[in-house]
C-alpha cells in the first residue's frame, strides 16, 4: 500500500506545478516532498520530468494522479456515509441538465438556509456527463432528459417538463410562415428541441435548418434575451423559460400538440440514496 503522506505530496506537487510551492501549500520542508517523490518513483518508476517548466507528469505519473483522485473520491464517499445520520450538516452533490437545474437550485438553497450547516454542491451538464459523474461518484445522484439504459444506475421518474415554443410578446406565431418571419434563436440543443416539437406542430414543415437563423447562445439564461428582445423565437424546455426574469416580453405558443419530457433521477444501483439526499429529495418534491 502507497503512503497516504507521499500520495498528497505527489497530488500537490502535480496540481502546483513546483517542489517550493508543494511544500508551502504542504506545510512541509522542500526536501521533505522530493523525499516523497523519491520513495514513490522507487516503486513505481519515473513520474515526473524535472527538467520541464513547469513540471511534467510521465505516463506513469498521470496513471499515479489517476489513482489519487480516485482515493480522494473514495474518501469523500466514506465521509458522506459515514455522516449519514444527520441530515442537517453535510453535503449535497447533484448533478443536472440546465433548465430543471434552473428550477431546483433556488429551491436547495433555501433548504440551506434553512440548515446552514449543510453544503451544496451543484453542477449544470448535458445527459451524457451527468451518467458519468454519478457512475464515477463524483455526485450522489443525477438527473437526466433520457433513461439510462446502465445496470448500474437506479432510475426513477423525477418530473414532466414540456417543451415550448416561445415567440416575443405580441408576434404572431401559429403558423410556419409567423416562424420564418421572424427567425430562429438557437443555443447548444436547440435545434434537436425545436425538430422535435415543430415536426408535431407542423407536420410537413421545411426543417429548423431551413428557417433564418437571428442569433446563438449557450448561456441558458440568456436564450431568451433576444426573443424578449423581438429578434427572434426559440424552443426550450418550460423550467428555463420560467426563470427567464421577463416574462411580460414573452409568449408561450401553445396551440398544436404538446410534447412532454420524463426528467429521470439517477443513481448508483449498488448501495441507497444517503438520508440526507432523500431530504433534499422530498424538500425538492413538496416545493416543485
Amino acid at each position: 500500500m502507497l503512503n497516504p503522506h507521499w500520495l498528497q505530496s505527489f497530488a500537490t506537487l502535480a496540481d502546483v506545478g513546483s517542489f517550493t510551492a508543494s511544500a508551502e501549500q504542504l506545510g512541509i520542508t522542500q526536501a521533505a516532498v522530493s523525499q516523497h517523490i523519491r520513495h514513490l518513483e522507487q516503486q513505481l518508476g519515473p513520474l515526473i520530468l524535472r527538467s520541464k517548466r513547469p513540471l511534467e507528469l510521465t505516463p506513469a505519473g498521470r496513471a499515479l494522479l489517476d489513482y489519487c483522485q480516485q482515493v480522494d473520491r473514495a474518501q469523500r464517499h466514506l465521509a458522506l456515509r459515514l455522516s449519514d445520520d444527520d441530515v442537517t450538516c453535510g453535503e449535497i452533490s447533484l448533478i443536472s441538465p440546465g433548465s430543471i437545474g434552473l428550477r431546483l437550485y433556488p429551491l436547495l438553497l433555501a433548504l440551506q438556509q434553512k440548515h446552514p450547516d449543510l453544503s451544496l454542491r451543484h453542477r449544470f451538464a448535458p445527459d451524457s456527463e451527468v451518467m458519468d459523474a454519478v457512475l464515477h461518484n463524483r455526485y450522489e445522484f443525477g438527473l437526466m432528459t433520457q433513461k439510462p439504459d446502465d445496470k448500474r444506475l437506479v432510475a426513477e421518474k423525477f418530473a414532466e417538463e414540456p417543451l415550448e415554443l416561445i415567440a416575443p410578446k405580441g408576434k404572431n406565431a401559429s403558423r410556419w410562415e409567423d416562424l420564418d418571419a421572424l427567425g430562429f434563436i438557437d443555443h447548444p440543443d436547440g435545434q434537436a428541441m425545436a425538430t422535435r416539437l415543430l415536426s408535431r406542430r407542423f407536420p410537413g414543415n421545411a426543417g429548423v435548418r431551413n428557417l433564418p437563423q437571428r442569433g446563438f447562445s449557450n448561456q441558458i439564461s440568456l436564450i431568451l434575451e433576444p426573443v424578449a428582445r423581438g429578434l427572434g423565437f426559440t424552443v426550450l424546455p418550460r423550467y428555463a423559460r420560467l426563470a427567464f426574469h421577463r416574462q411580460d416580453d414573452i409568449q408561450v405558443i401553445e396551440e398544436g400538440a404538446p410534447l412532454v419530457d420524463t426528467i429521470w433521477l439517477i443513481h448508483r444501483a449498488e448501495w441507497p440514496l444517503s438520508t440526507r439526499a432523500q431530504q433534499a429529495l422530498r424538500w425538492l418534491e413538496a416545493s416543485m
